[in-house]
């Protein structure tokens, strides 16, 4: 069982990364699920009987997506993956980790969502909604080029044109990964919400 008393356990703990895409797959359908990394719990658990003995797992990014990235790119911070199960599974997986002392973290993605999110299809709208400084909006230049030289860390410019809003956003990934506004105290609290959502369904860390 998990004990809430050692703040420290991830300083000695061993963590053990699975990307569920191709972890195990339960149901056939060619996706890893979450129900298959349930089925597999003993055998990362049990250090003795030939399996992996670890104290913690790392997810990799497990939140409802387009898949542009990965899963970075995140259309549904509150929802699962279809491809890899629902909220109920993840319960389930909470549960049953924990009963074997294993604790499970999530790799969060805070610094942009996917350009499907709500919030930014609202944000993109125009510079007059609720939404419309979420993300890293600037005018263009004098003669309607980039903002400046900053580059995507995946090549290419890191600035794309919104002609509705008439204005170029931030994405230091992907276009379909706009960068999030931290300096906007709404954006902070919203995901702040987030984290509080995963941890209260019993998730160890971030």
């Amino acid at each position: 069982m998990i004990s809430n008393q050692d703040s420290d356990w991830w300083k000695k703990a061993v963590f053990y990364q699975i990307y569920p895409r191709s972890f195990y797959d339960s149901n056939n359908d060619g996706f890893g699920d979450l129900v298959g990394v349930i089925e597999k719990l003993d055998y990362l658990n049990d250090g003795r009987g030939g399996g992996l003995g670890i104290d913690a797992i790392w997810f990799s990014p497990i939140f409802k997506s387009p898949q542009k990235d990965f899963g970075y790119d995140i259309s549904d911070y509150c929802g699962i993956d279809p491809d890899y199960g629902t909220l109920a599974d993840f319960d389930l997986l909470i549960e049953e980790a924990h009963r074997r002392g294993i604790r499970v973290v999530l790799d969060l993605v805070l610094n942009h969502s996917s350009d499907l999110h709500p919030w930014f299809v609202e944000s993109r709208k125009d510079r007059t909604n609720p939404k419309q400084d979420w993300y890293v909006w600037v005018d263009p230049q004098a003669d309607g080029s980039v903002p400046n030289n900053w580059l995507s860390l995946f090549g290419g410019k890191a600035w794309t044109f919104e002609e509705q809003r008439g204005q170029y956003y931030l994405h230091s990934f992907l276009q379909e990964q706009p960068d999030l506004n931290w300096y906007n105290p709404e954006v902070r609290e919203e995901l702040a919400k987030v984290v509080r959502f995963w941890m209260n369904r019993g998730a160890d860390g971030f």
